[in-house]
């Protein structure tokens, strides 16, 4: 690998990057987080996607140009990649704060008392419109949350260097990213992402606007 960068995510709300099941009689939708500690974690395979679904919205509203469809393929690759379509970034597991995932490691507590800590319970059931809001009957669901104000750090490998104008497009793609996880259509998953690293992600935000000035003009 020749460089390295941080994705990093707030959470603005609170958060359901689910795990694709829940726990019988508690939840039926469960948080990702690391079983050794229950400390919440994002899938890198998770903020990929993200981040490849936000890179389409911005290549669209450009008109897909020539050499920003490139940067975004030689960062994320294309589907059924060969050889020559592979994607030169890696995206890692995002993690809390390596102090405080330290300190959890150094203490006795358990995993499900630190998941406890950082987490909620949210529940919710359908109303039945035809039965004056009444709730239908067996729609409660349960759902973990992971609270808002945390912050996770994801590292970025390249097996390549990359350009500024993969730099730029990927700081664009992180700022465009404001919604992730279940229930974001509901009021959840309300993001804050940035880019750190060799440059900061205002400066590669401004060098991406001004490669776009050509694009709109």
């Amino acid at each position: 690998m020749t460089a390295e960068l941080t994705l990093k995510i707030k959470l603005l709300s609170d958060t359901t990057f689910g795990r694709g099941d829940g726990v019988v009689g508690l939840v039926d939708a469960e948080v990702e987080h690391d079983a050794s500690t229950g400390l919440p974690i994002i899938r890198g395979r998770t903020l990929k996607g993200l981040l490849v679904e936000a890179c389409a919205d911005i290549l669209y509203a450009l008109g897909n140009p020539e050499d920003l469809t490139a940067a975004a393929k030689w960062l994320f690759g294309v589907g059924g990649s060969n050889l020559d379509s592979q994607a030169h970034m890696r995206v890692g597991r995002a993690e809390l704060p390596s102090d405080l995932v330290a300190y959890v490691k150094g203490q006795s507590f358990t995993p499900t008392q630190i998941l406890e800590s950082l987490t909620s319970i949210r529940r919710q059931t359908a109303v039945d419109e035809s039965k004056f809001g009444v709730p239908q009957e067996g729609s409660l669901r349960s759902a973990r949350v992971v609270l808002r104000g945390l912050e996770f750090s994801a590292p970025l490998h390249f097996d390549k260097e990359p350009e500024e104008t993969h730099l730029a497009l990927l700081a664009a793609c992180a700022a465009n990213l404001k919604r992730g996880g279940s229930g974001r259509n509901r009021g959840r998953g309300r993001l804050k992402v940035w880019l750190e690293g060799t440059e900061a992600q205002d400066t590669l935000l401004n060098k991406f606007e001004k490669r776009i000035g050509g694009v709109r003009a």
